[in-house]
């Protein structure tokens, strides 16, 4: 399909899900009257998925970060954009960011991405209602990142820049999909292991295991209700994981010298692996279209193989077009030697 096309059936309404593999109908949800795309300059994003979505559209409109970022993730972006402050998240595990303070940052309005239930809806129209600022909120499935794209491109006022990011996203989800489905002898049991004991969790799913699942890995965590869960050694050791994938750097260097852990299946066998996590996570941190870089890699490492003719260029292709900013290729190079 070219892009014009591409573009054509992607803007149909209503949104079929049919380029995505999904049944699904987005919708925006918006609350008050927004501004012009002409007008809009100044964007709140409620928590760190929203952040990197209106960064990677239109970085000098995003007010700040909601979520702390490292030094070293920072380094990751482009200049300027790794200035942005620190401000608080108004979605996700608490908000953080006073109701005065927001309203100190006068935004057109507030940009939240994410799972889209009645809860979440109910804590829009209740912001908005107490703020009297518009609030966006875009459904966040990874499968749709291409229509996030789209239609936030349009609402901040870059719909060229929407565009060409939605079919660099559908490209990505599309070469990733093949590879699995080339790859996939036999679906692995797989375990996210999250935190600095392992022992949290994304459940089968949640958007926090999409990454996972769409490349092919069957998450032993059931679904029982939220996102993530605690765990215990005793349980993951019953599921006995063929292949365990971590974003902790600590964590990891722990369980490869730890006796437990040592005797679990994917251990024992060489599949525990570090996915990197500059300047956003690959699988999670946020569960945002970051995601969309990491998708080769962690189907090379759920089905083997490698992950692509020349993995590093195509990631450094990925920050140059998503994130307007690449390192030097012996970044990316320690970046993925470390994965």
């Amino acid at each position: 399909m070219n892009r014009r096309a591409f573009l054509a059936a992607l803007t149909a309404l209503p949104f079929s899900g049919a380029l995505s593999g999904e049944t699904a109908t987005p919708k925006v949800h918006v609350f008050g009257r927004l501004p012009a795309p002409g007008r809009v300059k100044r964007v709140f994003a409620a928590g760190p998925p929203a952040a990197v979505l209106a960064h990677v559209l239109a970085p000098e409109k995003l007010l700040g970060w909601p979520q702390e970022l490292s030094a070293e993730a920072r380094a990751w972006l482009a200049p300027g954009v790794r200035e942005q402050p620190f401000l608080g998240r108004l979605a996700g595990r608490g908000s953080t960011m006073p109701l005065e303070k927001l309203l100190t940052l006068a935004p057109d309005f507030i940009l939240d991405t994410g799972t889209v239930d009645e809860t979440r809806l109910s804590t829009a129209e209740s912001l908005h209602a107490r703020a009297r600022v518009p609030y966006v909120l875009i459904p966040g499935r990874l499968a749709d990142s291409a229509w996030q794209l789209l239609e936030v491109g349009r609402i901040l006022g870059v719909p060229a820049r929407g565009e060409q990011l939605a079919a660099a996203a559908e490209a990505r989800l599309g070469l990733a999909r093949a590879r699995r489905d080339r790859a996939a002898t036999k679906t692995p049991k797989a375990y996210l292991a999250r935190g600095a004991d392992g022992l949290e969790t994304a459940l089968a799913g949640s958007i926090n295991a999409e990454a996972f699942e769409l490349a092919g890995g069957v998450n032993v965590a059931a679904k029982q209700g939220g996102n993530v869960a605690r765990v215990s050694l005793e349980q993951i050791l019953a599921w006995g994981p063929e292949v365990i994938i971590t974003q902790d750097a600590k964590f990891y260097a722990w369980a490869l010298a730890d006796e437990t852990w040592r005797r679990l299946p994917a251990l024992r066998g060489g599949r525990f692996h570090l996915a990197p996590s500059l300047p956003f996570g690959w699988l999670d941190g946020p569960p945002g279209v970051n995601r969309l870089v990491g998708l080769p890699w962690l189907v090379s490492r759920l089905h083997g193989g490698v992950a692509g003719d020349d993995p590093v260029t195509d990631i450094q292709a990925f920050h140059r077009l998503f994130y307007g900013y690449a390192p030097e290729r012996s970044a990316f190079e320690k970046l993925l030697g470390n994965a």
